[in-house]
């Protein structure tokens, strides 16, 4: 499912338009990312949680060249499922 058919899901669903349902959407998405910047975790009831983690910097190859190179420390969004997401994947 992409963010397109999410938002007609969402419009079908709360009886609204889809410009309204992107509105809602997007500022969903906006207050999640926002949270996550002040380094809060973002936990959905039943869906799962959000939290950004510092990965390492590592070392790698370039597939190209074959070199090695230098990954640098950077951060990345982790998502743990709930129970319930988890029970309905089964």
């Amino acid at each position: 499912m992409n963010k397109g058919e999410l938002v007609a899901t969402i419009a079908e669903a709360g009886n609204m338009t889809k410009v309204r349902a992107e509105e809602v959407l997007n500022r969903v998405l906006a207050n999640m990312a926002r949270a996550m910047e002040n380094g809060e975790r973002v936990t959905l009831a039943g869906f799962g949680s959000f939290r950004v983690v510092e990965r390492a910097e590592q070392r790698g190859r370039n597939p190209q060249t074959g070199h090695d190179i230098v990954i640098p420390a950077h951060n990345v969004v982790k998502f743990k499922p709930g129970k319930h997401l988890c029970n309905k994947l089964q």
